[in-house]
């Protein structure tokens, strides 16, 4: 078929424009060979036929205008799948992708095109890195990361070096695209910590960077001003290792000018941001406005940039990469310099020789050289002035004032090259690595082609770099066509390429352009002009793409592969040279105060990396200069100055080392394509997009395609399409290619435009349209006869349904009248009934309400006449009440009157009597004999109160000797903070004083008071109570003396103990310190017998811990507060006070008869304590005895112990005599001195301790585990120990002082007999009565005391008798342990059976087994056991085995089995966990063993949460001895754990199967014809052979997996709540990847694609109802809603509003940027599907805007990672115990290790 058939009526084509260079059109009839013109409709903007005919002339040639591709082609991801290849249709396909469905990336065969969209994109989090890794490039939508994840597959697959070239003009997005691909290159490749930190370095280069290399351009906030190239090195496991950095094209001259709203580098700003802060002032630092290098742009700051925060971070990425503060202050210091440089004021001399100068006290001279450190005289000198060499003459010129300012902005430029250089090698030494390197990824960020109005050495710099680039990529393309060719051997002619290799030799041949400039830069006196002229002489004849300007001898034209420039000569020469003033670089080189100054500017060796500088001069031409940053000494020393390299000549010895490093990797291109000048989001202007496609060479790339086959489709996929062009007869099943090459000799007459390869079917440009229209035509012919049959019955059918309609109508018509008839007649004669009964209502209404309107008038009118009657009765009754009330009162009123009179006439006399009786009694209380009177008792009284005086200061020095006591306290509680029992202890005690210290205070204050009130009292009382109250205190004073001789006494008794019990502790300490390092030498040399020693010890300490349990509750025993002297003095005090207020003595001798009842009980507890303890010394002998025979001459350290035990205890018994002695009297004096009860029973409840104290007390030498205990362990085994000793002598200690208290309390006490005796003589029997009942409830008080304190001690002896059953419990076992030898693995069937003497069963349900075998019997049940295969084992065994050894550790009571066992158990699960992490089967099997046996411990607690689970029988196996509720929650942490790793098994298994299965392959047979195939013309070595795969996943293979998880899980026993949460994470994890996937691909995003997806999803659906535990879930099928609503989506309407509101309503499962995202990917497949506009993908914003506001954080993806929180519900078992056996394959291995029982 030839070209002009194609053009027929309805043909779309492209004609040229001039605004939008191509617009489209429709042709209104078929164009015919010889037409002179066409006639079309042009489209509007709206992509809408206008109604309007334009005729449009064809060109002389008679070319006809470009075929438009078909709508199923239009928003291709490849530019190369196209069916017609040309510039309109590459511009049009990528305005459809940026703009209406917001894809910045596409695909250009082997290039990446990246539109810069000018808004921020989340495209670029974890989840899209997670997404792209380990896929095939074209698998997914274009993106950057598919670039490098292609790059990072080769380099791992291959082996080979990779290179990833991205160009593209400023503010294109070159910078940002290659920080992405470093991050991707990041995330995936490190795992170790110290990969992560060379990622965190090489990551922390990108701020540095663009901090010295980014600035402020019209067109880019953040533009690059130089080129780069990253070689990220990988080690052989594909993991970075290191980085290094190659930098070109530095634009230098940025440094002193700036265009208009442009700003100078970052770190210029983001340094003076910082001026106010105090580190920064030695710098002299302003604003930015201030200094003249970043203020020429007049821009200071950039929208939404922080340029503090900025330095902030480039602060933190120095110091991450090693460079040191010094170094960065040295730094910032040269930065300021060239601030401050800009700023110095060179003047124009007055004197007219054209000469500058610069003033002696410039300040921002004199700052510069105090920066620099070098001197100002000199730089003020030779700013001004330059010298010259002629011959053996030295010059020295004055310089103009433009030279002078040339000279000093060179100097600034140069001072920041070579500042950038050294912060480049800096960051390329934190980046390298001394690792071995496999291979490398390269990343080049450069700049692309440029142009512009006054071109100079800059551009040409840069478009010579770029005319390298392309013939790299020409090459590359073409020889990846010619693979591709040769791989399906297919015949193929040469393509015939654009070479530009003739204008790269035009510019770097001999005699070529750089040669000539070079030559030029030598002569002393080249100019530009003279190297003009010779180009003009050399190539202007020779050369085709050398022109010179008609119009001018300053400039000439090259013809680029992009385009022709022009050049302006003027600056060539100069630039080429970059001179600087050498006196000048002297001065700075000599800088001896800072080292990097000096360090920059001295010459180094090596290196030939290249760096150019480009910008704007202040004329607005570009400007470039082109530095080395290391330069080659010569062999001489110092090199001559003609013998210096230009800047041309070092930029292409770089880039030559540039090409050769491009060339021997593989490279990948990114072409960034600026969409706009304006920085608008989304916004696309084809004029500038094809001025960069055509420069970066990317049409160039569609030449070469178009130029052969670009339409490559697979033999499948053209059959699948094409089904319908094929008759039968040329189907031959089985063999796709012979029907595929029949099919298309008869459809394509023409085989040059097709050829037949070995995979796929290659297509010249046009083919795949012309079969698209082709399977059009077929399917419309198809469509209008269906549509002819189908209205032809459904008019048929219409017609019998309106006729069986009208018969129908009619009979109900008529049926309807008559009823109407019936009806009417019968409402005439109810209305005649109606109106006569209202009628008679009406009237006997009227009656009736006239009769009570009359009966109502009646009685209001009487009841008006009757109340004015009563009104008058009342008003004259009252008036004869009012004159009766007023007559009585003025009767009253006089008489009141007479009275007042009487009284005062009566008060005047007795007031003149009373004043002359007051006088007489003053005269007589003058006299002597009253004052004898009223002063007898006085002088007693005063020696009363001198005595209170007294007793008041003896208290007061009381309180202050108990202060300092407290203080010493505290004191010693900070120095023994470390040891937490002494701790307690001088709490206790402090807390003891501070509340007698408050109480003593109190009573203080009652005595105050009583005092006062005693005294009052007193002054009341006769001669005889004074008299008696004076023999009372001769008889006190007496009693005083005989105490205070007694406490002397005690005292020196106390300090005499003390000092003999210190003496014994030091000697005891000093032996036992000798024989421990003895034992550890002999220990060191027979290691093999510790275990034993250790196993025969641990009996001992059982005893211990008995022995010290009783010592501590008898020094628990109720303090009396006793052997206190203070306290004494206040006792002493508090009796003086009873006996002289005289208290009653007859309740003193009732006191005195129950304090010897309470003596006698008292009596009768001491006898069964001593019982007692002579029990439990003859257990110990007994335990003595056995240990002492089975230990031998290697246990003298354990011997030494036990008689030091032995010894303390028989110190604590001679103590407890002593105290036990004085128990009656001290009760009576307790009950004495606590009088407040609220104080007594706090007493009370401080000094008894309780059984759960007694039993939570344990030994420290618990600590040491026996069982692993080694050579290297022997010293921590001594160092416990010594230890133990230690808290045995501060025990003791504790105890001496608790005796020495009570026995100076006790002889305080023996006092009290003497005291009452005395007092009882002088008692009063007619005492007061209030004294009496006082002295009564003090009784009643003490004897309650008495009878707690009865109460505690019962509780201690039942305590004390229930632990010496158990020790003789163990005492009858000891002999038969001891039995056994010293044999660790003995066998224990010969272990005596325990049994529970109330248990009548003959099964325990528990596993026997030896202390120390529990390693090797977790080994056995946990470590070594497979999984089983059949399904007859009970599930959970190993749960029931481990929970059965954990009650047999409880029923023996024995606290170190249980903690040994549960952590081999802990132990042994997480190993398996680690072990096997990736195995399901073990992940299943753990877990459910996990979770029973937690619900065991929870089962078995006994607690009554859970004893209602339980049956009788399983009731008896609860646990008797321990709480183990602490070890549930890491029971439930472990499987916790087990579940997430379970999970990631599943999901390990399942992610490779989701895509195949749910989204890709077609279940529903028949749709798949209709679905378009990818095409993508990726090469041949990116995408991985899937030849091994033999058959596709299918969802029934996904079922078929998921119903073998199910069926292990279920067999295992894993709990059914547990399953389903498992399931709502599979299904999750299945969902949100297949979502993520569908949402990256476009191919998927159709109407036939969701019709496949949601089948796939109702068989999972179907699988769930069936499958047990899952069925009724609802949770489960919701985790498939966002599947089912993205599919429903893609099948409904989308046209107007309504469907807008639809599809919001709809699709809740969905966030809306999924659902605007699957919009904008819908792809229709047919030309009968309708696109989805821009316009209805805007109303669904708006809806989803509308309808969802408060949504914050949604991403596109979801995250496939996400976990729920799992909850693990209590579930009991039936089973018992004791049904519990051991399986056949655990019977052999634990025989001699466990026992059932």
């Amino acid at each position: 078929m030839s070209n002009v058939e194609l053009y027929t009526q309805r043909t779309r084509i492209w004609l040229p424009d001039k605004e939008n260079i191509w617009k489209g059109a429709k042709l209104v009839k078929d164009f015919k060979e010889g037409d002179k013109q066409i006639s079309v409709v042009f489209e509007n903007a709206d992509g809408e036929d206008n109604t309007d005919v334009d005729v449009v002339k064809l060109d002389k040639q008679g070319n006809l205008p470009f075929l438009r591709n078909p709508e199923i082609l239009v928003g291709e991801n490849d530019l190369t799948s196209l069916s017609y290849l040309h510039e309109p249709a590459v511009l049009h396909n990528l305005q459809i992708r940026f703009v209406e469905k917001n894809a910045i990336y596409t695909y250009c065969g082997i290039v990446l095109v990246a539109i810069n969209p000018y808004f921020s994109m989340d495209i670029y989090s974890d989840d899209f890195i997670q997404l792209y890794s380990g896929r095939n490039l074209g698998e997914m939508d274009p993106h950057i990361f598919a670039i490098a994840e292609e790059a990072f597959n080769q380099m791992t697959r291959d082996e080979k070096n990779q290179s990833i070239i991205v160009t593209g003009e400023s503010g294109a997005g070159k910078t940002v695209s290659a920080k992405f691909t470093m991050r991707y290159f990041a995330s995936v490749g490190g795992t170790s910590k110290t990969e992560s930190t060379v990622e965190q370095k090489v990551l922390a280069s990108n701020p540095i960077m663009e901090a010295i290399g980014n600035a402020k351009t019209i067109r880019n906030d953040n533009s690059s001003r130089f080129g780069k190239y990253i070689e990220l090195s990988f080690s052989k496991n594909s993991n970075i290792i290191g980085a290094n950095m190659r930098t070109y094209l530095l634009e230098k001259s940025r440094v002193v000018s700036q265009a208009d709203n442009e700003r100078n580098y970052h770190i210029f700003y983001q340094l003076c941001s910082c001026a106010d802060m105090p580190q920064f002032h030695p710098l002299r630092l302003m604003s930015a406005d201030k200094f003249e290098y970043t203020k020429i742009g007049n821009c200071m700051t950039i929208e939404n940039v922080d340029d503090r925060k900025n330095f902030f971070e480039t602060v933190h990425a120095l110091t991450l990469l090693g460079v040191s503060s010094q170094y960065q202050s040295l730094m910032f210091r040269v930065l300021s310099a060239i601030l401050h440089m800009g700023n110095i004021g060179i003047l124009s001399s007055q004197k007219g020789n054209d000469t500058c100068y610069i003033k002696d006290d410039d300040v921002h001279l004199l700052v510069m050289c105090e920066l620099l450190g070098i001197e100002s005289t000199q730089m003020l000198q030779w700013f001004c002035h330059k010298k010259i060499t002629a011959m053996a003459e030295v010059v020295v010129t004055p310089l103009k004032l433009e030279q002078a300012l040339q000279a000093r902005n060179a100097l600034a430029k140069h001072m920041y090259s070579k500042l950038f250089e050294w912060i480049v090698d800096k960051v390329n030494g934190a980046l390298t690595t001394s690792a071995k390197v496999n291979s490398f990824i390269g990343v080049l960020d450069i700049y692309g082609f440029e142009t512009f109005q006054v071109n100079s050495f800059e551009q040409f710099c840069i478009n010579y770099a770029n005319e390298k680039l392309q013939q790299q990529f020409c090459q590359h393309v073409f020889k990846l066509e010619q693979e591709e060719y040769v791989k399906e051997e297919i015949e193929w002619k040469f393509i015939d390429f654009k070479d530009n290799q003739p204008c790269i030799a035009l510019i770097e041949n001999k005699l070529g352009i750089l040669d000539l400039l070079n030559d030029e830069c030598r002569m002393p006196r080249g100019s530009n002009d003279s190297w003009a002229q010779k180009l003009y002489d050399r190539h202007l004849k020779s050369s085709e793409h050398f022109e010179k300007s008609k119009l001018s001898n300053t400039s000439f034209f090259i013809v680029h592969f992009a385009d022709k420039v022009r050049y302006e000569i003027e600056g060539f020469v100069e630039k080429n040279r970059d001179t600087v003033n050498e006196e000048q670089l002297a001065i700075l080189k000599a800088s001896q105060k800072y080292a990097l100054v000096s360090e920059l500017f001295i010459d180094k060796s090596g290196g030939d990396v290249t760096e150019v500088s480009v910008g704007n001069d202040r004329s607005g031409s570009r400007r470039i200069t082109v530095t080395s940053s290391t330069t080659r000494p010569s062999s001489g020393g110092r090199r001559k100055r003609e013998t210096k390299k230009t800047v041309a000549s070092q930029f292409q010895e770089s880039l030559s080392h540039l090409m050769k490093t491009l060339n021997s990797t593989t490279p990948h291109y990114v072409r960034c394509i600026k969409p706009n000048d304006y920085k608008m989001p989304f916004t696309f202007e084809p004029m500038r997009a094809s001025q960069q496609l055509r420069a970066c060479g990317v049409l160039e790339t569609i030449r070469i395609s178009a130029a052969g086959y670009p339409s490559r489709w697979s033999y499948p996929e053209f059959i699948g399409r094409y089904r319908v062009l094929m008759l039968s007869k040329e189907i031959k099943k089985k063999k796709h290619q012979d029907t595929c090459e029949v099919v298309l000799s008869r459809l394509i007459s023409d085989h040059t435009k097709y050829q037949a390869g070995k995979t796929k079917i290659f297509f010249r440009a046009g083919q795949v349209a012309y079969l698209e229209k082709l399977r059009a035509d077929k399917l419309r012919s198809c469509a209008l006869m269906i549509q002819k049959n189908l209205r032809c019955w459904l008019m048929k059918k219409r017609y019998i349904r309106m006729k069986r309609a009208a018969c129908t109508i009619q009979r109900f018509v008529r049926c309807v009248q008559a009823r109407k008839l019936v009806q009417s007649m019968r409402r005439h004669r109810a209305a005649l009934t109606i109106q006569t009964k209202w009628r008679s209502y009406r009237q006997m209404v009227i009656y009736k309400r006239t009769l009570a309107s009359i009966i109502t008038i009646q009685s209001y009118t009487r009841g008006m006449f009757g109340r004015k009657l009563h009104l008058q009765l009342l008003r004259k009754q009252k008036a004869i009440v009012i004159q009766k009330h007023v007559r009585g009162w003025i009767g009253r009123k006089y008489y009141r009157k007479q009275i007042r009179s009487i009284v005062t006439i009566q008060c005047c006399i007795r007031r003149y009597q009373a004043k002359k009786q007051f006088k007489r009694l003053k005269i007589e209380a003058r006299s002597v004999d009253h004052f004898k009177k009223l002063n007898i008792g006085m002088e007693n009284k005063i020696m009363e109160l001198q005595r209170k005086l007294d007793a008041s200061a003896g208290e007061n020095n009381a309180l202050a000797v108990k202060a300092a006591e407290t203080a010493e306290l505290k004191m010693k509680l900070r120095q023994l903070s470390k040891d937490d029992d002494v701790i307690t202890q001088l709490r206790h005690r402090i807390t003891e004083l501070e509340a007698a210290l408050k109480g003593t205070e109190q009573k203080i204050d009652v005595l105050e008071e009583e005092g006062k009130i005693k005294k009052d009292e007193r002054e009341q009382e006769n001669k005889d109570k004074d008299q008696k109250l004076e023999t009372l205190a001769v008889e006190i004073t007496v009693l005083k003396e005989q105490n205070e001789s007694q406490i002397k006494q005690s005292k020196e008794n106390q300090i005499a103990l003390k000092d003999e019990l210190e003496e014994l502790g030091r000697g005891e300490r000093e032996k036992l310190e000798r024989e421990m390092q003895q034992l550890q030498k002999e220990n060191n040399e027979q290691n093999q017998q510790l275990g034993i020693m250790e196993q025969r010890y641990e009996n001992l300490k059982d005893e211990l811990q008995i022995v010290r349990t009783s010592n501590q509750f008898q020094i628990q025993q109720p303090n009396f507060n006793g052997g206190d002297s203070e306290e004494a003095d206040e006792l002493r005090r508090r009796i003086n006070e009873l006996e002289e207020e005289k208290e009653d003595l007859e309740s003193n001798i009732q006191h005195k008869l129950v304090a010897d009842d309470v003596t006698t009980q008292l009596d009768e507890m001491t006898r069964e304590n001593e019982r007692l303890r002579t029990n439990m010394k003859n257990l110990r002998l007994a335990i003595s005895e056995q240990a002492t025979q089975s230990l031998d001459s290697d246990g003298k350290a354990f011997k030494e112990l036990y008689s030091q035990m032995e010894a303390m205890q028989l110190e604590l018994e001679k103590r407890r005599d002593e105290v036990i002695k004085y128990k009656s009297t001290a009760a009576e004096a307790v009950a004495m001195q606590q009088i407040e009860k609220k104080h007594k029973v706090h007493k009370t409840s401080a000094a008894t301790m309780t059984d759960a104290e007694l039993l939570g007390s344990r030994n420290r030498m618990e600590d040491i585990n026996v069982e692993k205990l080694d050579k290297n362990d022997l010293k921590t085994v001594l160092a416990k120990v010594y230890d133990h000793n230690r808290i045995l002598e501060a025990e003791l200690e504790d105890t001496r002082k608790e005796h020495d208290t009570e026995v100076e309390e006790l002889r305080k006490q023996n006092q009290l007999p003497n005291i009452k005796k005395s007092t009882s003589s002088t008692f009063d029997v007619v005492g007061d009565l209030d004294n009496y009942h006082q002295e009564m409830t003090r009784t009643n008080h003490e004897n309650q005391k008495l009878i707690s304190q009865n109460k505690t001690y019962e509780k201690i002896i039942k305590t004390l008798k229930k632990q010496v059953k158990m020790y003789s419990k163990k005492l009858n076992e000891v002999p038969v342990e001891l039995m056994q030898g010293d044999d660790d693995t003995a066998s224990v069937t010969s272990h005596p059976v325990l049994r529970h003497k109330d248990s009548s069963v003959t099964s325990l349900g528990m596993l026997q087994y030896k202390f120390g075998d529990e390693f090797h019997i977790v080994k056995r049940i946990v470590h070594e056991y497979q999984p089983p295969i059949e399904e007859n084992e009970l599930p959970g065994l190993q749960s029931f085995l481990l929970f059965k050894l954990l009650r047999f550790a409880d029923y023996h009571n024995d606290e170190r089995m249980i903690k040994s066992l549960l952590q081999q158990i802990i132990s042994g699960i997480k190993t398996v966990e680690k072990k096997h992490d990736m195995d399901f089967e073990f992940m299943s099997f753990w877990l459910a063993n996990g979770c029973r046996f937690l619900h065991n411990m929870q089962q078995y607690s006994g607690e009554e949460e859970f004893a209602d689970e339980c049956s009788e029988q399983q009731s008896r196996h609860c646990l008797r001895n321990f709480d183990l509720s602490e070890y549930r929650p890491v029971f439930s942490d472990i499987s916790t754990s087990l579940y997430h790793r379970l999970l990631q098994a599943i999901e390990r298994e399942l992610k490779p199967m989701i895509v195949p299965a749910m989204l890709e392959t077609d279940t529903i047979q028949g749709i798949s014809s209709t679905s378009k195939p990818t095409a993508m013309r990726g090469r041949s070595s990116s995408r991985v052979s899937n030849n091994s795969i033999d058959s596709p996943c299918t969802v029934e293979t996904v079922l078929k997996l998921l119903s073998k998880f199910h069926d292990v899980m279920i067999r295992h026993g894993i709990n059914v709540s547990v399953l389903r949460q498992l399931f709502r994470q599979i299904l999750f994890f299945i969902t949100s990847h297949a979502l993520n996937n569908q949402l990256m691909r476009k191919e998927l995003c159709n109407w036939s694609k969701a019709m496949q997806i949601r089948f796939n999803v109702t068989q999972i659906e179907d699988w769930l109802r069936q499958s047990y535990g899952l069925s009724d879930e609802k949770s489960l099928r919701d985790q498939l809603e966002p599947l089912v609503h993205a599919s429903q989506l893609l099948q409904l309407k989308k046209q107007d509003e309504k469907d807008a509101v639809e599809i919001c309503n709809m699709c809740t499962a969905l966030n809306h940027l999924q659902i605007v995202k699957l919009l904008q990917m819908v792809t229709p497949t047919n030309d009968y599907e309708e696109k989805v506009s821009m316009k209805f993908v805007k109303i669904v914003q708006a809806k989803l805007k509308e309808m969802r506001k408060d949504r914050p954080n949604i991403k596109l993806l979801n995250d496939a990672s996400y976990r729920f929180v799992i909850t693990i519900p209590f579930t009991p078992s039936p089973v018992d115990l004791s049904s519990v056996h051991l399986p056949e394959q655990l019977k052999s291995q634990l025989q001699n290790l466990v026992k059932s029982i």
